[in-house]
């Protein structure tokens, strides 16, 4: 079912600011950059992904929190029913992107986890 992770995402307040931390502090290097109703930044690393994005999905950045995770799977609408059936809440139902596919579940404990189907390569 589950491929690989996608990509690792954490929400932002501030693009401006949180790219400055994550480029000029950090020194990751941008790789990609989209803005249309949200805005959404990637970094590649070795292994995998990380992106920023200010569309929230109901949630602010936290401490307390951690981060979301996102799980490349074959079919994303026919997990999210495979799931539902065996009683697993949906966050957000599935939709499309303009280079995915994707739906949020909650896991047993209420955690938020991204169901990701690549659509269309950047």
């Amino acid at each position: 079912m589950i491929k690989h992770i996608a990509f690792t995402m954490y929400p932002v307040t501030d693009m401006v600011r949180a790219r400055r931390f994550y480029e000029d502090t950090l020194g990751l290097r941008l790789t990609r950059c989209e803005a249309s109703e949200f805005e959404w930044v990637e970094y590649d690393l070795d292994g995998g992904t990380f992106a920023l994005t200010d569309l929230k999905q109901g949630g602010a950045p936290s401490a307390e929190t951690g981060g979301s995770i996102a799980f490349e799977v074959q079919n994303v609408d026919q997990m999210v029913e495979q799931l539902r059936a065996k009683g697993v809440r949906v966050k957000l139902e599935p939709l499309s992107t303009p280079v995915c596919r994707l739906a949020v579940i909650l896991d047993s404990e209420g955690n938020a986890v991204t169901l990701h189907q690549v659509t269309q390569v950047w």
